[in-house]
């Protein structure tokens, strides 16, 4: 039976975790029917995940709580230091990707932060109600570390006629959480380094995520625009002053995504920014708040 829904998660969490609880409902809680819709449409794909591994909704909600915790870890480090704590792919490789346990506890954690933090709900929203204008059947899709599936999904959802769905990813944990949500044939998972990654050129790459957890950003932008077809449009998303324990690069403003982008080749046409717990912008740049950066893209 499906049981998991919003409303199950929120009260799982406020018997172990009151004050955030609280949080989270005054954070969602005027996100519309759209919000409600979507997240039942992918929870629902997740519970029956869980159900098929022989999990339940216990097993998602105690990785998220420990996902918190090491974030406030990472927190408090980042406003001492104005530094993340990892400056090298090598260590988070060793300690996270290639770490099974702790990464699948980190991406099951983040498969609910989707829909319970709204910076997450935003930028995805944004993105699938803007994906049309790019894509249509008879186009190529590539997501560039696709985690826990989620815009992939959506992508498949909006046009599950198109001729081709692909996914690259360095963790195999991850591919395994992406497989087992989406579940369908039509997806084509390739466990490599992108840099290693030249199968086509694509009509459509997602990179969500991505560009933070690498110590050269630009060249991954490069490497990105090299499988992006000549009037191909990509959708990357990226956070500022995002301290968590697999992040690298830290990107401090707006301005500096733009610049990186510009400086590979990309067009921005059209962004969305979204600050994390709703904050201001004078808030967030005085207490380097997480802001959350998105945009659709075309080579310049």
């Amino acid at each position: 039976m499906i049981t998991f829904n919003l409303e199950v998660i929120l009260n799982k969490i406020q018997d172990r975790n009151l004050h955030h609880a609280v949080k989270l409902r005054n954070n969602t809680h005027d996100l519309g029917d759209l919000y409600h819709h979507k997240a039942s449409l992918f929870l629902k794909k997740y519970e029956a995940y869980l159900q098929r591994e022989g999990e339940n909704i216990d097993f998602g909600i105690n990785r998220y709580l420990i996902m918190l915790e090491t974030m406030l870890q990472e927190r408090i480090q980042f406003i001492k230091t104005g530094q993340y704590s990892n400056t090298s792919f090598e260590e988070v490789e060793k300690s996270v990707y290639a770490n099974p346990e702790a990464m699948v506890s980190h991406m099951h954690g983040l498969v609910l932060a989707q829909f319970l933090w709204p910076d997450q709900y935003t930028r995805f929203l944004f993105f699938s109600t803007n994906f049309h204008k790019y894509f249509n059947d008879f186009c190529t899709y590539l997501e560039i570390g696709g985690g826990h599936g989620l815009y992939l999904n959506e992508a498949i959802e909006l046009f599950p006629q198109a001729r081709q769905f692909d996914l690259v990813d360095i963790s195999q944990s991850s591919i395994d959480l992406a497989k087992g949500i989406i579940d369908n044939d039509r997806v084509n998972y390739y466990h490599k380094n992108v840099y290693d990654f030249d199968e086509n050129e694509y009509n459509f790459i997602t990179m969500g995520e991505v560009l933070e957890h690498v110590e050269d950003p630009l060249g991954l932008l490069t490497k990105t625009v090299s499988l992006l077809s000549p009037n191909g449009v990509c959708y990357i998303t990226t956070p500022i002053n995002s301290p968590m324990l697999d992040h690298i690069y830290l990107f401090n403003d707006e301005e500096e995504i733009r610049t990186l982008f510009h400086s590979a080749g990309l067009q921005i046409i059209e962004e969305k920014i979204a600050i994390s717990d709703n904050k201001s912008t004078t808030y967030a740049k005085k207490n380097k708040t997480p802001v959350m950066y998105a945009a659709f893209l075309k080579k310049i």
